[in-house]
């Protein structure tokens, strides 16, 4: 039964999962000794270079190097692990103990979702050699937190169907 109440959690995970992969996760500023304002931003798809230059900074931008953090690819695995399991988890409305499974599973991919951005965040911190480097979150971070108690929520009512499922077979013996 696809209209359960643990369908409209992996719903909203899907949801949320699809809006994080279009958002920025972290910015990056820093100030250079010609006093320019650099800021890039980290999102699943890259490290992008956001500066906005005016007329007189354009002339000493040409000193400017450009940094590059390659090799997101696990962050954006990850952001696109999450919606699509949380799909599969719906259509698997038959095998309950499966769902919890592979719910279990998402649980843990929306904690380690944390663990690889960390590890984004100090390899930018080490490539980017700037004096007074400085880091902001958004707030589209907390999306993996609400996905992890969304799925976990699922998870749960999963189960309880598995144990009313059993129960209604114990009693027709």
């Amino acid at each position: 039964m696809i209209q359960r109440i643990q369908t409209i959690y992996l719903l909203l995970v899907v949801a949320l999962g699809i809006t994080l992969c279009f958002q920025p996760v972290l910015t990056f500023n820093a100030v250079t000794e010609e006093g320019i304002h650099r800021a890039w931003e980290l999102s699943p798809t890259g490290f992008a270079e956001t500066t906005q230059l005016t007329e007189d900074q354009l002339l000493l931008a040409d000193t400017l190097t450009e940094e590059h953090l390659s090799g997101v690819w696990g962050l954006l695995i990850a952001t696109l692990l999450i919606p699509i399991l949380a799909i599969v988890v719906i259509f698997l409305y038959k095998k309950r103990l499966l769902q919890a499974r592979i719910n279990i599973f998402l649980a843990f991919l929306c904690l380690g979702y944390y663990g690889i951005l960390g590890i984004y965040v100090w390899f930018a911190n080490m490539n980017i050699h700037v004096d007074d480097l400085g880091w902001h979150i958004t707030a589209w971070q907390a999306i993996p937190a609400v996905c992890f108690v969304l799925t976990l929520m699922a998870t749960r009512r999963i189960l309880k169907d598995e144990a009313l499922v059993r129960a209604a077979d114990r009693l027709r013996r």
